[in-house]
């Protein structure tokens, strides 16, 4: 549980939609057949087991004749280093001065996974929502470890499914 209680702390979603979007006219769903989401198949198939049950919480259910289709993309990137330590020298005298600086970094940069999920309907809108999340990416993390994390990736994604309508 605390595992789960962090990962989902660590993710970072940003979500977008077509607001003329009628969201309860989609009840069933299927995947592109063509993705290429730029992860390991053990981490696909992860990935897209809790997105089914997620979405399936939601009431949407996987079919061969959907309503819409999902497509899902990532990348690893590795953030830029935060943490350095200045060395410095300078002298003076008069009016003549001068400066040496140096940054040392500190530690391991840090890897970091993004998805991007988007909902197509491809006989009306076409993208109709998207997702895009962000999140602290272990390449030698376990089988275990890796599911919660996409468990937690998937519940924030869907979080925001369906949006909302402000009137």
């Amino acid at each position: 549980m605390c595992l789960f209680v962090l990962s989902c702390a660590s993710v970072r979603v940003n979500y977008d939609y077509e607001k003329t979007t009628d969201f309860n006219a989609y009840t069933t769903y299927n995947y592109y057949g063509t993705m290429d989401m730029g992860m390991s198949e053990l981490d696909s198939a992860r990935l897209l087991d809790a997105l089914d049950l997620g979405l399936q919480a939601k009431g949407l259910s996987l079919s061969d004749a959907p309503d819409f289709l999902i497509n899902i993309k990532s990348s690893e990137f590795q953030e830029s280093q935060r943490n350095n330590v200045g060395v410095g020298v300078g002298g003076g005298g008069g009016s003549v001065g001068g400066g040496i600086s140096i940054g040392i970094p500190v530690g391991q940069a840090k890897i970091n996974r993004e998805i991007v999920f988007e909902f197509v309907d491809e006989n009306k809108s076409g993208l109709f929502w998207q997702a895009i999340s962000e999140s602290a990416y272990h390449p030698n993390a376990t089988p275990q470890a890796r599911e919660t994390q996409f468990k937690a990736i998937v519940a924030k994604v869907l979080a925001a499914y369906p949006p909302n309508s402000k009137k």
